[in-house]
């Protein structure tokens, strides 16, 4: 989960072990980063309202490869419903914690195991 949630939901990915950028990954982990990165946005359009899961690789500012993936709700407010994640005021975003947003991380770390298991490229 983000450390900020700026928009409900919002989650990272992040390689092991950890590496400078996409490219740098072997081709079957690559395709396993890929995957792992849609299933998170899978099991996010599943238990959210979102409309549209929209996702981010950057590493302009951190040299690790890392995946923004953020739902996207059509309620949004029209003042941000079209705005991308970095234009909305962070600092004002709830900090993660576990009393606020635990259900839903292991309600997504439940669907993601059974999801997993089931869909893996290496199964």
């Amino acid at each position: 989960m983000g450390e900020r949630q700026v928009l409900p939901g919002y989650c990272l990915l992040l390689p092991d072990p950890v590496v400078p950028h996409l490219n740098a990954l072997e081709a079957g982990a690559r395709a396993q980063f890929m995957f792992d990165m849609a299933l998170v946005g899978d099991v996010l359009l599943l238990i959210t309202a979102a409309a549209r899961i929209n996702y981010a690789i950057y590493g302009n500012v951190d040299p690790a490869l890392h995946a923004h993936i953020f739902p996207r709700d059509s309620a949004e407010p029209e003042s941000t419903r079209t705005a991308q994640p970095w234009a909305l005021d962070w600092n004002a975003a709830p900090l993660y914690s576990d009393a606020l947003h635990g259900d839903f991380k292991r309600r997504v770390g439940m669907e993601l195991r059974k999801r997993y298991a089931a869909k893996s490229p290496e199964a």
